[in-house]
């Protein structure tokens, strides 16, 4: 498997989310799903969470944006992760 950057980051995010004991997977689309789902999507005590993982200066695309506003909208927690914001990522996720 590639060590990208993003997927770098997406060891991160798995890493901290297995420490809190939170459940979590990566969808595989395949051509079969919608698009702009979040990299992972986990629960925490009954709360939805989707993060989009992404690396250095990468922009989520308007498929994503579309995705993670709704799943907001619909009571969900969305959340863009990055190696910058890893930390806050942690905190807003034991505040849940």
């Amino acid at each position: 498997m590639a060590t990208t950057p993003e997927f770098k980051v997406k060891l991160s995010v798995k890493k901290i989310l297995d420490g809190l004991g939170i459940y979590h997977f990566s969808p595989f689309m395949a051509g079969m799903g919608r698009a702009g789902v979040p990299d992972i999507i986990a629960c925490h005590k009954g709360r939805f969470i989707a993060i989009e993982c992404k690396a250095g200066n990468g922009k989520t695309t308007a498929l994503q944006d579309r995705e993670l506003n709704a799943i907001t909208d619909a009571g969900g927690y969305a959340f863009v992760a990055r190696e910058t914001n890893i930390k806050e990522l942690r905190e807003a996720l034991e505040c849940l």
